[in-house]
């Protein structure tokens, strides 16, 4: 969980301005407290409050592209970074180890691959990423900026616009409060490019109308795979991390699977018991506790 604010389409940079931003972020700040973090430049003013869990040592934020054209504050995990990273070796300087800088890396791609007439492009990149996230990106090159939200909606995030037309977002509605004129959720599996406003629809899937899926039928051991890949997925850290468990099949399942790849250390117990696999390198603790 971290923490983003974003200005854009200012008229003039000050320094009050910049004094609102932090006044913003640091209604997020309980989001963050591994690092604070701010760029003002062009027509935009990013924030961030950060909790480190991947690359704590250099993935601060913003982060910024290799010549520091495209500024980016991200609040999410992208769990499929490393396949990214892959794609782009040779032909993008990765400045840290952070997962979210990927989206850097396929933004460039995808707006060097357009033409002055394409106002209306799509951004199919958001759907090569696998993940949560909300991300606010400047293009200092292009004085524009792209705001996405993850398909589901899991990570936050809120807009508003004042009534000299600057637009605002953020992880909570509170940091927008008395800054706005209005102000409204960003949508799940939605974006919002300034060369062609407005806030637009990338995701969609055939599940989302019932008629579409009321015939499907179910497969357990397809069930259990699914579940089985996406946990492995999802437990991405580079510090140790916990499962609060409350009870339910859904929750008992989703720790099984999780707990079944790495040590397991029982707070509660009469004794702390250890488990992981026989003859694998195990990979960041999971605490339980109960």
């Amino acid at each position: 969980m971290c923490g983003i604010v974003g200005i854009f389409q200012l008229k003039e940079q000050t320094p009050q301005l910049r004094q609102k931003a932090l006044s913003m972020s640091q209604k997020l700040r309980h989001r963050g407290p591994d690092w604070s973090g701010i760029w003002c430049g062009g027509s935009a003013i990013l924030a961030h409050e950060r909790l480190s869990i991947v690359d704590p040592e250099s993935g601060k934020q913003p982060l910024f592209s290799p010549d520091g054209k495209q500024v980016l504050a991200v609040n999410g995990e992208i769990y499929n970074h490393q396949e990214i990273r892959k794609q782009f070796a040779g032909r993008y300087e990765f400045q840290t180890g952070s997962d979210c800088e990927v989206i850097l890396a396929l933004y460039r791609e995808w707006r060097a691959s357009l033409t002055s007439t394409d106002s209306d492009a799509f951004p199919p990149f958001l759907e090569r990423i696998s993940g949560i996230f909300a991300f606010a990106l400047y293009d200092h090159e292009n004085d524009e900026f792209l705001i996405a939200r993850d398909p589901i909606g899991v990570i936050p995030l809120y807009i508003g616009y004042d009534a000299d037309g600057t637009v605002y977002v953020a992880s909570e509605l509170k940091a927008l409060e008395g800054q706005c004129k209005r102000y409204e959720p960003f949508l799940p599996g939605h974006y919002y490019w300034s060369k062609n406003p407005g806030i637009k629809r990338y995701y969609q899937r055939d599940w989302m109308e019932y008629d579409a899926v009321k015939n499907n039928g179910s497969d357990e051991e397809e069930i259990r795979q699914s579940l089985r890949q996406a946990v492995k997925r999802q437990v991405m850290s580079d510090v140790p991390y916990g499962v609060l468990l409350s009870g339910g099949t859904e929750r008992c399942a989703r720790f099984g699977k999780g707990t079944s790849r790495c040590r397991l250390h029982r707070h509660g117990s009469p004794r702390n018991q250890l488990h992981h696999p026989r003859g694998t390198r195990c990979p960041p603790r999971c605490h339980l506790f109960h």
